[in-house]
């Protein structure tokens, strides 16, 4: 569907700049990003707006002459311009009148037909998205949570958008924390698995990582022993390698599972094993080319001060890497695997540093891809509880709180006596839960820190998952009676699109169907913002639209047959397009709640 708003935004921004040409100015209008589109109070003042306020120390004059010759340039667009609309200044602003009929017809067209493939602004663009990354010592946790739907959400979204979307986890499954854990595992474990402990398997692996703490009051040495550890993985030794091969399969068996129960998948994975070494053979090459230096205990080092950051060891005295190291080998390999236009890290905003360290790191190596990186960075979650703390045993495990989300969901559906309705309640409880936690952790912009609570996520009322499942489920079930009303109440998919439009044309109807027709803005402003949230925020408006609509004009009950079969195909739209929007938000879509 054609983004109406932006094809305005554009146009209005273009008169801006050719109204700035006469007036012989070259500076100080900004970029059409700056320039603000906003919904008019009211229906009879038009359908978009664009206040003409900040132009006026530019232009030095008021904005209602601005608006006034604005309305001028644009309607010297003629047909090209006009057939979606007309410009009219309305005091300060330059208000624009959509052409409702072609809207309209527009948005049923899309109901009709599910069809999502007609606006792709990010064709021909192939963006990799890298999300999850966990280590192989510990569960998933809240904070993985919001790592996992952020990175699906948004590959989802530059997908929907036309993009060729790779999605990608990398595995940090080597490093001194899984040595602690395989460490503990030595002197605790005794040999156990598991099934032993009925344990699923990378919840076994995590209670090591944190006995590491106790062993570390038993064993002054222990820090050292661990370090001992990762020496010897890395030379090779049969013994720890078989250990730490037995020790990543479980946790990442485990993590897994989490991730199917989220909703979450990957393309392709890669491991931090098998790409350290090449960004230790990336740095030794920069080292031999002057790009680093060597320091006077043998550790190797690159100096960023010049670009306000810091020097930054790259391989330790010993000859191991860091975290810093591998990340500069899997790039490069991921380049090569699939070289993409954009390459997008998911990653929490605590690693700001080591991505900007990063990215100038292979900047330097003269790696020109390096300028299309891009750190997503997301806040931390917290609970009212508190920060969530991994090394003491507090950390707040995804798959218990999805467990007790799903409990608390089948509670809801229960009380209010629809357990028998919906089919499976246990099934239904699990999405509804899905839906409460993957909405909450999404509406909030990613670089906020935000505190999650879970008993407000779960309300089937107001901004939350569930009331957006609600109001998809209740437009199926006035889907399903108007097909067993008969003929009569039946969508007319034989009538021609404009007469079931010009029924349409009305104002009760028309703010629903503008709230439809902006679906394309919000997903182009999602996609180019790299901003879930901006998805999020579009789903609930919807939802709160269609839930006013209903209320207030019947459908199904309307005297008016040609009426009621016209809002019955609205009222397709509406569910086709609220499905869609739950697919991009990972929130289960529920035909039945």
């Amino acid at each position: 569907m054609t983004d109406i708003k932006r094809l305005w935004k554009e146009a209005v921004f273009a008169a801006l700049e050719n109204l700035a040409s006469a007036s012989g100015l070259t500076t100080g209008i900004g970029d059409m990003e700056s320039l603000v589109a906003e919904y008019p109070p009211k229906p009879e003042l038009g359908d978009i707006g664009f206040p003409m306020f900040g132009y006026a120390k530019v232009f030095k004059k008021s904005p209602a002459v601005i608006a006034t010759e604005m309305e001028r340039l644009l309607a010297a667009r003629g047909e090209e311009l006009l057939c979606h609309g007309r410009p009219k200044a309305v005091g300060p602003y330059l208000n624009v009148f959509l052409h409702r009929v072609s809207v309209i017809e527009e948005v049923l067209e899309r109901g009709r037909k599910d069809d999502w493939n007609s606006y792709l602004p990010f064709a021909g663009r192939k963006v990799m998205v890298e999300f999850s990354c966990p280590n192989t010592n510990k569960p998933l946790h809240l904070g993985h949570l919001r790592n996992n739907v952020l990175g699906e959400s948004l590959s989802r979204i530059l997908k929907a958008a036309g993009a060729d979307v790779k999605k990608v986890n990398l595995i940090n499954d080597r490093g001194i924390h899984i040595c602690k854990s395989m460490l503990a595992y030595q002197v605790y474990g005794g040999g156990r698995n598991p099934e032993d402990e009925g344990l699923k398997s990378d919840h076994f692996v995590g209670k090591y990582y944190v006995l590491f703490n106790q062993l570390k009051k038993e064993d002054p040495k222990a820090e050292e022993k661990a370090q001992e550890l990762l020496r010897l993985w890395e030379s090779g030794d049969a013994e720890t390698l078989k250990l730490w091969k037995t020790m990543n399969r479980w946790a990442v068996e485990g993590i897994k599972t989490t991730y199917a129960r989220q909703g979450v998948g990957f393309d392709d994975y890669y491991f931090e094993s098998l790409t350290y070494t090449r960004g230790k053979q990336e740095v030794l090459d920069g080292l031999s080319r002057g790009v680093f230096y060597r320091d006077d205990d043998g550790s190797v080092w690159v100096d960023l001060e010049d670009v306000g950051l810091d020097k930054k060891v790259l391989l330790r005295k010993d000859g191991t890497s860091i975290y810093i190291t591998q990340d500069i080998g899997t790039a490069i390999q991921r380049s090569k695997d699939w070289p993409f236009d954009e390459l997008v890290y998911v990653v929490a905003s605590e690693q700001h540093y080591h991505f900007r360290a990063l990215f100038e790191i292979l900047r330097r190596l003269g790696y020109s891809w390096s300028e299309n990186l891009f750190h997503l960075a997301y806040g931390l979650v917290n609970l009212p509880s508190g920060r969530m703390k991994t090394r003491e045993g507090t950390v707040v495990d995804a798959d218990d709180l999805i467990d007790e989300l799903a409990a608390l969901a089948q509670k809801e559906i229960e009380a209010k006596g629809r357990d028998s309705m919906v089919g499976d309640p246990a099934a239904v409880a699990e999405k509804v839960a899905l839906g409460a936690l993957h909405y909450y952790l999404l509406q909030t912009s990613p670089t906020k820190d935000m505190l999650y609570d879970p008993e407000q996520s779960l309300s089937f009322t107001g901004n939350t998952g569930p009331y957006i499942q609600y109001m998809g489920a209740r437009a199926c079930s006035i889907l399903r009676k108007g097909a067993e009303a008969g003929p009569a109440q039946v969508l007319q998919e034989g009538d021609a699109a404009e007469a079931v439009a010009a029924v349409l044309d009305n104002e009760a109807d028309w703010p629903l169907i503008r709230c439809l027709a902006s679906y394309s803005g919000a997903l182009e402003s999602a996609a180019r913002t790299k901003e879930p949230s901006i998805m999020a925020a579009y789903a609930h408006e919807l939802a709160a639209e269609f839930s006013a609509w209903y209320r207030d004009n019947p459908v199904l009950s309307n005297p008016d047959p040609s009426l009621s079969a016209g809002r019955l195909q609205l009222v397709k739209a509406a569910k086709s397009t609220l499905q869609q929007v739950c697919g991009l938000l990972c929130i289960p879509f529920l035909e039945v709640m």
